[in-house]
Parts: structure tokens; C-alpha cells; sequence
């Protein structure tokens, strides 16, 4: 796919702009996230069905307006919650994918004769699938069998908890038809929520991919009781690290230093509610990675997709030493000072993007 990296120009004004009919949203995945992007649209106006496995989830949100499970504490806005998937896609303009990365592929093949022939598919997902290598994007065009066009991902310093207290933020939809990121940021933009449009899908996603990784070794640094300079050092050299392999994948550089890039990086990198930065803590402070994932409680795409990560990397001829580090502590056994320890005694070279 050829994607053009130029900024676009168009700013969203809500569903309203579309002649007063709200946008008709299905969200696949009522997870954490899926139910809070869900809550971001009912809020923006949308007409929001949401869909899940977990009937009693579906429940609660249509009658009580929660999800515990997920989202305790919050107050969710009208929606309907389903596990018919028909139900959930009928008539859907917006169709927005938030399951886990690693089986979205067959998710979406089991419900691609659903989704109109004309709606516009969102991904939310962040990482890179096994086996294949390929972005989610690139997923949801093959299993789906729609037009790349018709594809956006919402990437940003998103965090879900944050977002459903209704919390200022703001984030990145990136398309390569503009009128169709514009219908996308329609339907999100709200009173908290405010989404910025660009054309770079592939550097708007590898970011989205890349900063769970970074994440996990920001964690598993300050679990070993690592500081502040530790913690910078591993976020500017991760930076540095995604911007490499999306420039050899054709991004433009400059969505790296923008909310998708440096900001979801910090925000990840940063936050306690950063399942990717808080399973890092606990192979840090020394749990096994079946530990971690069971004390993390959900889950954590960096864990996953570190490999294809590397793997993508590796294909392109990218030095990703942070991200190979992750890999051997996750999946070799490295403990996390060997990590570091290798980190530092890299050969000295200038500090840029292309050394």
C-alpha cells in the first residue's frame, strides 16, 4: 500500500456535521479500551453498539450503563451491549476493532459476510502479528477483504482508565482516504476527546506497536529498582529505535515526534495504568512471564508482539537493541541486569537516527 504521509488539514466537528443523523458504531471487543472508545463515541453523539463473548457484560452495560469488569467506578453513556454480532454490525457506518492483536485475524474472518459493504473499519489494536509480521491494518484488510482505503488506526497517549474518567486527551486517526478519517474523527471527537487526522498509517501504527515493547523495558528496569535517568534513557533511545523501522517501512518522520509517537510513548512508558509498563515491573522485580501476565490481570500486547517486532526488524536490516533485549528476557532467559549490561556496552557512535 502507498500511503501518503502529509498531514491532512480537516479538524472534526462531531456527527452533527453530517446532516443531524448520529453515526451508527459497532465496537468489536468490550474490553477495557473497546468499552471506553465505545463511551467516546456514545459521548460524541454516535449511535454505539457494542460487542462481546461475555453476556453478562453485555448485560450490564445496555441495563446498568457499567462495566465492572473492566471499567469499575465508571458511569458509561447509553449503548447497547451484545454478543450478536449480526446485531452489532447491522447498519454499522463505523466499525471499530479493539481484540487482542493475536487473534483478530480469525475474529474478523469469522464476521467479514457482517460488516456493510461501505463502513469504515477502525483499528485500535497495538501490535504486530506472529507468524506474519504484519500490522493490524494489514490484517484487517486481508480478513475483512476491504480496500485499505476504507482502514484507519486511532493511535495516541490513550490511556483507556483515564479516558473513561473523561479526562482530557487527545489522538491520531490515520487513513489513507481523508473523508474517511474525517467520519472516523466525527464520530470520536468530543468534549474530552479531540483527534487529529494524518495520512501516515504505518508510522501511526508501528508506533502504536513498538511503544508496548519499550514500555515492557522501562518496567522491567525500574522492577530492578532502576531511577529517572534509566527511565529517560530507555524512552529517547526507544524513540529512536521506532523511528528507524518506520522509516525503513516508508513513515514519515515527523509523526514520531507527535502525539502517536512521543506522546503515547511517554504516557505508556510512564503510567502505572500501562498493563505493558506494569507486566515489565514484575519480570523486573522477578516473576516468571506466566506470572507477570496473571498478576497483570489483562493483556499486554507488548508481550506478544515483541517477536514479530524484532522479526519485521530484522527483515529490514533495523538495529533494535532495546527490543531484542526484551525478547531475550521475556523468551531466553536473560536476566534484566545482563540486559542492561549489554545495552551499555554497545560500541559507542553518535547519537542520531541513522547511526
Amino acid at each position: 500500500m502507498t500511503t501518503p504521509t502529509t498531514p491532512m488539514t480537516g479538524t472534526s466537528t462531531g456527527p452533527e456535521a453530517r446532516g443531524g443523523v448520529p453515526i451508527r458504531a459497532a465496537v468489536l471487543g468490550s474490553g477495557s479500551w473497546g468499552t471506553t472508545f465505545a463511551m467516546v463515541m456514545a459521548d460524541a453523539g454516535c449511535e454505539v453498539r457494542l460487542w462481546g463473548r461475555d453476556a453478562g457484560i453485555a448485560r450490564e452495560v445496555t441495563a446498568e450503563r457499567t462495566n465492572t469488569k473492566y471499567l469499575p467506578g465508571v458511569e458509561l453513556p447509553v449503548m447497547t451491549g451484545t454478543t450478536d454480532a449480526a446485531e452489532a454490525l447491522a447498519g454499522a457506518q463505523v466499525v471499530v476493532v479493539a481484540v487482542p492483536s493475536q487473534v483478530a485475524r480469525t475474529t474478523l474472518r469469522d464476521l467479514r459476510h457482517l460488516v456493510e459493504p461501505d463502513a469504515v473499519i477502525v483499528s485500535l489494536m497495538k501490535g504486530v502479528e506472529l507468524g506474519t509480521d504484519e500490522r493490524m491494518s494489514q490484517v484487517i484488510v486481508e480478513a475483512l477483504d476491504v480496500p485499505s482505503s476504507r482502514v484507519a488506526v486511532v493511535s495516541g497517549p490513550n490511556l483507556a482508565l483515564e479516558i473513561a474518567q473523561r479526562q482530557p486527551t487527545a489522538t491520531v486517526v490515520a487513513c489513507s482516504d481523508e473523508s474517511a478519517a474525517q467520519l472516523v474523527a466525527d464520530a470520536c471527537s468530543n468534549a474530552y476527546f479531540r483527534p487529529y487526522l494524518n495520512r501516515d498509517v504505518i508510522g501511526v501504527e508501528l508506533c502504536g506497536a513498538v511503544k508496548n515493547v519499550i514500555a515492557l523495558c522501562v518496567g522491567m528496569a525500574q522492577g530492578r529498582g532502576f531511577g529517572y535517568n534509566t527511565t529517560a534513557t530507555v524512552i529517547t533511545r526507544g524513540l529512536v529505535e521506532i523511528t528507524r523501522l518506520g522509516l525503513a517501512l516508508g513513515a514519515d518522520a515527523e509523526t514520531f515526534s507527535g502525539l502517536a509517537g512521543m506522546g503515547d510513548l511517554v504516557a505508556t512508558c510512564s503510567s502505572p495504568l500501562s498493563r505493558n509498563h506494569t507486566l515489565g515491573k514484575y519480570i523486573g522485580e522477578g516473576r516468571t512471564l506466566e506470572e507477570a501476565v496473571e498478576a497483570t490481570g489483562t493483556t499486554a500486547e507488548g508481550a506478544k508482539s515483541c517477536r514479530s517486532v524484532l522479526d519485521l526488524a530484522t527483515k529490514h536490516g533495523v538495529d533494535m537493541p532495546i527490543t531484542a533485549g526484551v525478547v531475550a528476557v521475556l523468551y531466553d532467559g536473560l536476566p534484566v541486569e545482563e540486559m542492561a549490561r549489554a545495552l551499555l556496552s554497545r560500541p559507542k557512535k553518535s547519537e542520531g537516527v541513522d547511526a
